[in-house]
């Protein structure tokens, strides 16, 4: 179960009413993400790094530039099959009002699956993941941030996606839980090829847990380098910069 995903001088404009073109918020990204990859996407506010997971999941499309699947351009693959290979969790989840063993089982019911099959994935995720039981009968408004984001997270995981697309996952977590779904993340990259791609904030946890690493600022990539290659150190002062300029630009 393997996908290689690459980006070709991808471009993406906000179009606003008084500009011809619109505003960049993405300019000539290319890059190739392999399969088993667990790319890091960071970059100070307003760097465009959600905008590129969006794209990714074919939530929007590029004014320029293309993107391919398996070598497969992404305009000719359906929306549908698509998103079944590529999977996207959002930051801010919804599980459209349904309880947690209703969100979860869906995507599965979607697709035709046999109850058994549907049962013994939910399970698996849910022990793997540390889901307790009692969360299952529950909605949207009876959980926590953090409990909702773990089971976005979960109703992903379920679909055993090849492509898995992460935006923040562990904002709204506590250390332990957090801890336990990093080691699950590099785990799925090691046995099943599952690629990662994650935004993350939080350098300290994009060093311990990326490969590789794309540094996203004011739309451009300005670097694309394996764990191995990147100068931590300096990369913490350029974020750190560049977080204090777009404040600036604020205030």
């Amino acid at each position: 179960m393997t996908a290689q995903l690459r980006l070709e001088q991808v471009n993406l404009f906000a179009k606003l009413k008084t500009q011809l073109q619109g505003y960049p918020i993405l300019q000539d990204i290319s890059f190739e993400i392999d399969p088993g990859d667990r790319l890091a996407i960071i970059g100070p506010s307003g760097a465009g790094k959600t905008s590129l997971l969006r794209l990714i999941n074919r939530l929007g499309e590029p004014n320029s530039g293309k993107i391919f699947l398996e070598n497969q351009d992404y305009e000719q693959i359906p929306v549908i099959q698509l998103r079944q290979t590529v999977t996207l969790v959002l930051q801010e989840p919804k599980l459209l009002g349904m309880t947690v063993q209703q969100a979860l089982a869906y995507p599965l019911v979607l697709r035709g699956l046999p109850k058994e099959t549907i049962q013994q994935r939910v399970s698996h995720w849910t022990e793997q993941l540390r889901i307790p039981s009692d969360w299952l009968g529950r909605t949207e408004l009876q959980l926590s941030a953090g409990q909702r984001q773990l089971v976005a997270i979960a109703r992903a995981l379920v679909i055993q996606p090849k492509i898995l697309l992460l935006d923040e996952p562990t904002s709204n977590l506590d250390i332990g839980i957090a801890s336990n779904l990093m080691q699950i993340l590099t785990q799925l990259t090691q046995t099943h090829h599952t690629t990662i791609v994650m935004v993350n904030s939080q350098l300290d946890l994009a060093k311990i847990f990326c490969n590789r690493l794309l540094y996203l600022q004011q739309g451009c990539l300005l670097i694309n380098q394996t764990a191995s290659e990147i100068n931590w150190i300096d990369l913490q002062q350029r974020l750190m910069h560049a977080e204090q300029q777009a404040k600036d630009e604020w205030n």
